[in-house]
Order: C-alpha cells, then sequence, then structure tokens
C-alpha cells in the first residue's frame, strides 16, 4: 500500500501528469517547499519532484511531473495501483512563511504545481496571495481552477495570447509591481531563464524575491555535491541548503550550465527508451 498510485491525472497529454500517492509519512510532515525523491527500479534513476499539494487525513501527496528524458518516460508508463519502489521525503527546507501581507507566486510550466503548495501555504498564513502564471498557450496552463481558489487574483500570461497577456509572466509582473506598492514578497518557480529574468524585473523595486531552484540531484540529502550551485559567490547544496534561495544572489547562467552538462547523455538513454519500448 505505501508508495502505491490511488490516481493518476493526465493534465496534458503524453508531457504532464498528475500523481496522487499514499504515503502517509511524508503527507504528514511535508510542508510547502519539500520535495521527494523518487526511484522507479533497483538500478534507476533518482527523479526530485517537489510536492504540489498534501493530504495528511487521506496519507496522500500530491506530484507533478514532466515527460523530460528516461526516467520520467518510465514514469509516466506507471498507472493506478502501480507502486513506486522508492519515494524518499519530505526533503529540502521548507517555505519561510509568516503572515506578512501580499505575496505575488510566479509560476511558469510545470513549475506552477510546485508554487502552488506555496501559494497554498501562504493563504493558509492568512497573506493575500496574488498568483502569476504562464505558458506557451492556454491549454498547457496548470491549476488555474486550484489557484483562483486561494489567490486574490490569478494573473495569466500566454505566449500566443490565447488566455490572459499576450506575452511573459515577467511583464505582468513588472505591471504589477509599477501599479501596487504593498507587496511584501515575490515567490518564482519555473523554467531556470524565467526565475532569472522575475530576478531581473523585482531588483529594481527592492521586493524580497525567492526562486525554487531545480538543479540536478543525485541523493537529494547533500551527500553527492551534483545539486550545488551559486549564491552570493558561495556554494550551497540545494537539496539541503534549499532549495529556496534569494533570487538576487543566485548565479543562474552557472545553474543553466550545469543543467545542460548531460544533454547528449539523457539523448541517448531516451533513445535506447524508446527503441526497447
Amino acid at each position: 500500500m505505501i508508495n502505491k498510485i490511488l490516481k493518476k491525472r493526465i493534465l496534458i497529454p503524453d508531457k504532464v501528469s498528475e500523481l496522487t500517492v499514499y504515503a502517509p509519512h511524508i503527507a504528514k510532515n511535508a510542508r510547502p517547499g519539500n520535495f521527494v525523491v523518487l526511484r522507479l527500479t533497483p538500478t534507476g534513476e533518482r527523479i526530485p519532484l517537489t510536492i504540489a499539494d498534501r493530504d495528511p487525513e487521506q496519507g496522500t501527496i500530491l506530484i507533478v511531473y514532466l515527460v523530460l528524458g528516461k526516467s520520467t518516460a518510465l514514469l509516466d508508463t506507471f498507472a493506478e495501483g502501480d507502486t513506486i519502489l522508492d519515494l524518499c521525503g519530505p526533503l529540502g527546507k521548507p517555505t519561510h512563511i509568516t503572515r506578512s501581507g501580499k505575496v505575488l507566486c510566479v509560476g511558469g510550466g510545470t513549475g506552477i504545481a510546485a508554487m502552488h503548495h506555496i501559494a497554498k501555504g501562504n493563504y493558509e498564513a492568512g497573506n493575500q496571495v496574488i498568483s502569476v502564471i504562464g505558458a506557451r498557450s492556454q491549454d498547457l496552463l496548470l491549476f488555474k481552477p486550484e489557484l483562483e481558489k486561494i489567490s486574490a487574483q490569478v494573473l495569466v500570461a500566454t505566449d500566443d495570447g490565447s488566455l490572459g497577456h499576450k506575452g511573459f509572466v515577467t511583464e505582468v509582473l513588472k505591471k504589477y509591481l509599477e501599479d501596487n506598492n504593498d507587496v511584501h514578497e515575490v515567490v518564482a518557480v519555473g523554467p531556470v531563464p524565467m526565475m532569472k529574468a522575475v530576478a531581473g524585473v523585482t531588483a529594481p523595486f527592492d521586493v524580497r524575491t525567492i526562486v525554487s531552484l531545480n538543479s540536478i540531484m543525485v541523493d537529494g540529502v547533500g551527500m553527492c555535491g551534483a545539486c550545488r550551485v551559486s549564491v552570493k559567490g558561495e556554494t550551497f547544496f540545494a537539496c539541503v541548503d534549499g532549495p529556496e534561495f534569494e533570487a538576487a544572489h543566485v548565479d543562474f547562467d552557472e545553474l543553466m550550465m550545469r543543467l545542460n552538462a548531460f544533454k547528449s547523455q539523457e539523448k541517448q538513454s531516451m533513445a535506447l527508451f524508446e527503441k526497447r519500448q
């Protein structure tokens, strides 16, 4: 029963799915910002995934994944009733949430799912949540109905203009900050270029800005050093020191370089996986 997939919901066909997994210990102890590391086979890759939500009473957690390589493609073959071999968590430092006023939560792509748990935590703490979410088109937007339940406003940007502002979330964010001077904090989760751009937008407004880094991870407990990131000129491990850091101090260019370091091997592995299917 432990680690059993109770429900699978396809959010974007062949790309993004949501799993409800029975994991009572993790569900009881998880906080916004925490993540899990899962493994599907005894020799398989460890996959870090942020917890999108939890239900301590039901003993379940919600995880959302993007099919990006061999391991997530394998995960996508799992169905309701299947069991995940290993599921470790909650890991990482939880989001520091206090009752502070208005918080802008920015999410892009599958980062919206991870941002949802942080937004929900701020809502439950009594903060006013303004959600800013973006995707290439309306059909690729995630968690909009869920965010509408906990947000005073949900502002949308799509690349093709099919819903909301035509353009990027950073343009919506900048306009909001220009029109409102009562924002206590900005939290951004999504692709690295988006989080880097968010840091650039908020800097002139002197608003505390937090980003959740998705660096390469192996063990998830600070032993291997694979997830090291440079923040304010110092080296930190995203798995135990983060994954959240102040955006103004993150070396995003180094992070992007490290994330692309194994692209060719990842393509080869995916090609072999597809050949065997």
